[in-house]
């Protein structure tokens, strides 16, 4: 089913060849990209049946996945989902037939899976621009280096309020 999220900018539609599709799961976006005919192209991982690995968030923590070729409808189930090119402001998408020919050479191949390096966003934008791309993952390393540098902080606090409260006056 489409987006009706009002708080969601309208980017849905009728998807057109090689058009992202971003997926709402409950924890987290999923993306595909749209072939034609109500199929997408995605990643999902490599030990899970195909109607597990369609909203499982084991999916996010795979090192593995492997290209399917499945129908929209299907991947999507009870979530929702939107075209989403949101890229096209600062990335030229490819011809949409070279995007569909890179998609369908890939079809039932295993590649690797990095949660903030290779997701399946940065496989969707690398078919669409040549250049994989996920602000998801920029996302998360903002908040684990915020994290990070947080807890240092709170280390070194820590570690002046103690020495200040044992010296000798």
């Amino acid at each position: 089913m489409a987006s009706n999220d009002p708080d969601l900018p309208e980017l849905s539609g009728d998807p057109q060849p090689g058009d992202l599709i971003e997926i709402f799961r409950p924890a987290y976006q999923h993306w595909a990209l749209y072939l034609g005919d109500g199929y997408i192209i995605n990643l999902t991982p490599v030990d899970e049946s195909q109607a597990a690995a369609m909203s499982s968030v084991k999916s996010v923590f795979s090192r593995k996945a492997v290209v399917r070729m499945q129908l929209l409808k299907e991947v999507v189930g009870n979530d929702s989902y939107r075209v989403n090119n949101k890229y096209d402001h600062n990335h030229t998408p490819l011809p949409i037939c070279e995007i569909i020919q890179r998609s369908q050479v890939l079809i039932g191949q295993e590649v690797s899976y990095d949660l903030l390096g290779s997701n399946c966003e940065h496989f969707v934008t690398l078919l669409r621009y040549g250049e994989g791309v996920s602000e998801q993952a920029t996302r998360a390393i903002g908040a684990i280096s915020f994290v990070t540098a947080a807890a240092s902080a709170f280390s070194v606090l820590g570690l002046i309020n103690t020495r200040s409260r044992n010296r000798p006056f």
